[in-house]
């Protein structure tokens, strides 16, 4: 076993059981990338604030550069005993380095370093994540284009209520992915600040410079208050929160798209790469992907709980509880990650059932409340026409026909407002077509809805561009 790095107050070895068990090399290895930066960073801070010497921190660098190769070339083993990411770095650093090694450390705590690490992850990470909104926006917005005069069943309480443009109903999607978006610009600003220089939780006596190493890093802006730096996750809470109402947004997606691809609806088909079959039964064709997605919202969700209640009695400032804080957010990521990419090859690869969805909006009566708004442009008033149009479905329901097989001489004995251009009037074309107020489901409408989604993307695009320029990457 090895001596810890902070054992000389200590006269017995750690037991490995509890050695095991309270390690966070498993996975917060995933942040080498970041301690190492941050490391480089503190190094040169400490060398300019002349707390180190020039020749310590240029064998630092060297050390901290040829251990990110190491690493990144899988030649770097990991040791439990070392317990997490930066103690497992500083010893292969002090091993190959000497003195200058020990040096690193100065100024500095594990509880102000995992901070800083963890900023610089999920900082990192917000853009990952936004780039696949972006990606599954554009599949949105290509596909309400490709099908861009298909009529289906709009739904409320899952009953047909009103015909809208299937690329009207794939934008309301789009409309929940920019807004997760934003979310995500948020959880980015709470990130991009920086807690390294807060010590373990009072500062430190040394004469670092913070602004230097926040400039060095790329943060925006520096914790005021040291115990606040070390103890606060309020960004990874709200990374949580964000990635949650994702998940629920794909997940209504998820739940849409497995009823539209059944034999009952029929309204698309999904590719073959996306599903899968059953061990016994030949003819079927699993929308795995879907369910799949579906399935793991709770799973995020459940890490924003965990969260949520890790944090809620803890008082200031460290507490090893806070260790708890990053398997849930790494799987999160990588969940909404993965998530999002192939949701966005799913609706790319999906066939849309014109006829079959046309078929569904004409045997229905979804048509009624045009009908209703027929009368009440000739005049009658809105809860008489409402009156009429109710009683109209009711004699169709009981004669087995729908609102488009009514004669012109029936539609007079409701009212002698009704004129021979009424079932024009209620054809699914025309009642899409006439419902142009801002944001409804017209073509006019859905056209200037995609116009903007791509002027939306594009803005997206250069958030995107501009917050990957200041991610740190060691040379």
């Amino acid at each position: 076993m090895s001596e810890a790095m902070w054992g000389g107050r200590f006269t017995k070895t750690t037991d490995e059981m509890i050695n095991e068990f309270q390690a966070s090399i498993g996975f917060d290895k995933r942040m080498y990338h970041e301690d190492i930066a941050g490391s480089i960073a503190h190094a040169t801070m400490l060398a300019k604030a002349g707390i180190i010497s020039v020749d310590d921190k240029d064998k630092i660098i060297a050390g901290l550069k040829d251990i990110l190769a190491q690493i990144e070339n899988g030649e770097f083993d990991f040791s439990v005993d070392l317990e997490d990411i930066h103690m497992n770095i500083e010893k292969r650093l002090t091993d190959a380095i000497g003195e200058a090694g020990g040096r690193l450390h100065t100024a500095r705590s594990r509880n102000d370093q995992v901070a800083l690490d963890t900023h610089m992850y999920v900082r990192r990470q917000v853009v990952e994540v936004q780039k696949e909104i972006q990606n599954l926006q554009q599949a949105l917005v290509e596909t309400a284009e490709k099908y861009g005069d298909v009529i289906m069943p709009g739904y409320t309480h899952l009953q047909r209520a009103q015909p809208i443009l299937f690329a009207h109903h794939l934008m309301a999607y789009f409309g929940m992915l920019s807004r997760d978006f934003a979310r995500f610009e948020g959880v980015y600003k709470r990130a991009d600040i920086m807690p390294l220089g807060a010590g373990a939780l009072a500062g430190t006596t040394f004469p670092i410079d913070r602004e230097f190493v926040a400039k060095q890093l790329n943060f925006e802006a520096i914790y005021n208050n040291s115990l606040d730096a070390v103890s606060d996750r309020d960004y990874i809470m709200e990374f949580l929160s964000a990635a949650s109402i994702l998940m629920v947004h794909l997940s209504r997606l998820s739940e849409e798209t497995i009823l539209w691809c059944s034999r009952e609806f029929s309204f698309v088909e999904l590719d073959d790469a996306h599903c899968t079959g059953s061990s016994m039964m030949p003819q079927k064709k699993n929308p795995d992907v879907s369910e799949l997605v579906r399935g793991k919202t709770g799973r995020v969700i459940g890490h924003l709980m965990a969260m949520l209640t890790t944090v809620k009695g803890l008082p200031l400032a460290y507490n090893k509880d806070l260790q708890e804080d990053k398997e849930g957010i790494f799987d999160a990521i990588d969940t909404v990650k993965f998530s999002l990419a192939v949701y966005a090859q799913l609706i790319r690869g999906m066939k849309v059932r014109k006829e079959v969805m046309m078929t569904a909006v004409a045997e229905d009566f979804s048509n009624a409340t045009d009908l209703a708004d027929y009368l009440v442009k000739k005049g009658m008033p809105f809860r008489q026409a409402h009156a009429v149009s109710g009683t109209a479905v009711h004699n169709c329901i009981a004669q087995g026909k729908y609102l488009k097989d009514m004669t012109l001489e029936e539609f007079k004995e409701l009212s002698p407002l009704f004129e021979a251009d009424i079932q024009e009037a209620i054809s699914p074309e025309t009642c899409v077509k006439n419902r142009n107020s801002f944001g409804g489901t017209s073509y006019q409408q859905v056209e200037l809805q995609l116009k903007a989604a791509k002027e939306l993307l594009a803005a997206e695009h250069k958030i995107c561009d501009a917050a990957e320029k200041v991610q740190v990457n060691v040379q």
